[in-house]
């Protein structure tokens, strides 16, 4: 018999417990007896549950995460991550203008070297990237983020050069945002979800982003996760600076998490994605608090998810070659 929870109708503890799943492993981790665990939940939470659905909770949920690793040898593994760590840097880097060849990039990255004619905030931007990669890689086993995680996020990928107080490293926008794009022969500008509304929006995009982890099954469901935070990130646009690359990181936060390498989008396909993201937003219109819809008629994404799941396949034959030998 499935034990229950006492509150709100008496739903199954694991359903309970699951939003919280990194803080009662952390609880044990540190120690914490699984009855003490229980009166921690009850006075966090207001979760009336025994010292039993605990245990049983983490028996549930111990087991070790599929990881796209599993199978590889330790050294063949190091080089594996290197490779894809400074392909992501260099390809999201690329789109936002960066200069820097693949080779130049992971010469900055394994050796600090510099390349000679190349702006010193090339360097800086996929130093910056890279260690954008290794902190989503270290929210893995967390399995879900909080608002500070976006802003830390944002604090590492974005140069924390001086900025006056409508600019904010580490914070929502504090001005309306907004791009210009092709309407046919015209020029048309777009704007993003307005500044003062992005703080109630992330709320709500933070809330369906951690609702996506432990969904993923197969390569289409980590997909579609990884299309729907990408591009409900992008419409709101929250910081002021990043937003591109920080979405790329996030998005693949949930596909690491159900053991799949990341969806690296090409710097040669910049053209294609940005034409993709741009017809979808202009067409579904301005996200506002009046709908709070983040992703709506998503059938539209239908050529952006086939280019997405090309894309996909460099990093999948990456870690398919790494097995074979």
């Amino acid at each position: 018999m499935v034990e229950k929870d006492v509150t709100k109708g008496g739903k199954p503890f694991q359903s309970k417990l699951a939003p919280y799943e990194a803080e009662v492993k952390e609880l044990k981790a540190n120690g914490v007896s699984v009855r003490a665990i229980a009166e921690e939940m009850r006075v966090r939470h207001n979760l009336a549950i025994s010292h039993n659905a605990v245990a049983s909770f983490l028996r549930t949920h111990g087991a070790r995460r599929r990881n796209f690793l599993d199978g590889i040898g330790e050294s063949r593994r190091t080089e594996l991550i290197k490779a894809i760590r400074a392909l992501w840097t260099h390809d999201s880097t690329a789109i936002e203008g960066n200069t820097l060849t693949l080779g130049d990039t992971m010469a900055v990255l394994e050796y600090g070297l510099t390349v000679k004619g190349k702006p010193l905030k090339d360097h800086q931007d996929v130093v910056a990237h890279a260690n954008g990669v290794d902190f989503v890689r270290s929210l893995i086993d967390k399995g879900r983020i909080a608002e500070e995680d976006v802003f830390a996020l944002h604090r590492i990928v974005v140069p924390d050069e001086t900025r006056d107080i409508y600019k904010p490293v580490g914070a929502w926008k504090r001005e309306d945002n907004g791009t210009y794009g092709a309407d046919g022969a015209r020029s048309v500008y777009m704007p993003y979800a307005a500044a003062d509304e992005t703080p109630k929006l992330m709320r709500d995009w933070i809330k369906a982003f951690n609702s996506l982890f432990g969904d993923i099954k197969d390569e289409d469901s980590a997909l579609e996760a990884y299309l729907f935070a990408h591009v409900s990130f992008v419409r709101i646009h929250p910081f002021f600076d990043g937003n591109g690359r920080i979405a790329r990181l996030l998005a693949n936060l949930p596909v690491l998490c159900a053991g799949f390498p990341p969806i690296v989008v090409p710097s040669e396909a910049r053209l294609d994605y940005i034409s993709e993201l741009w017809d979808y937003q202009r067409a579904v219109g301005v996200i506002s608090l009046a709908s709070r819809e983040l992703l709506p008629e998503p059938s539209r994404l239908d050529n952006l998810r086939s280019l997405i799941r090309g894309w996909w396949q460099t990093t999948l034959d990456l870690v398919a070659e790494a097995k074979r030998k």
